[in-house]
């Protein structure tokens, strides 16, 4: 699990489990601990066979994930989802 801080918010790369396998995700959540953390799916069309490997690549986008606005929606530096 990777995590990034912004101004209010904490992004954690995350999974989400499905049939056929599991997503990756980005999970948001406020700096203050106020309300529940959002799950964004990233990679849409992308089904992991394990948590790990979905997990990984959540990891990877992470990275190019450049701000969370005030709502919880994430700005990329590159067009990922």
């Amino acid at each position: 699990m990777a995590r990034k801080q912004f101004a209010h918010h904490e992004a954690v790369s995350a999974v989400v489990p499905g049939e056929g396998g599991y997503s990756a995700a980005i999970a948001v959540k406020t700096l203050d601990g106020m309300g529940a953390a959002q799950f964004h799916k990233i990679l849409q069309g992308q089904t992991f066979k394990t948590a790990s490997d979905a997990d990984d690549a959540a990891t990877v986008e992470l990275e190019h994930l450049v701000d969370v606005d005030a709502e919880g929606q994430l700005t990329w530096t590159t067009a990922t989802s």
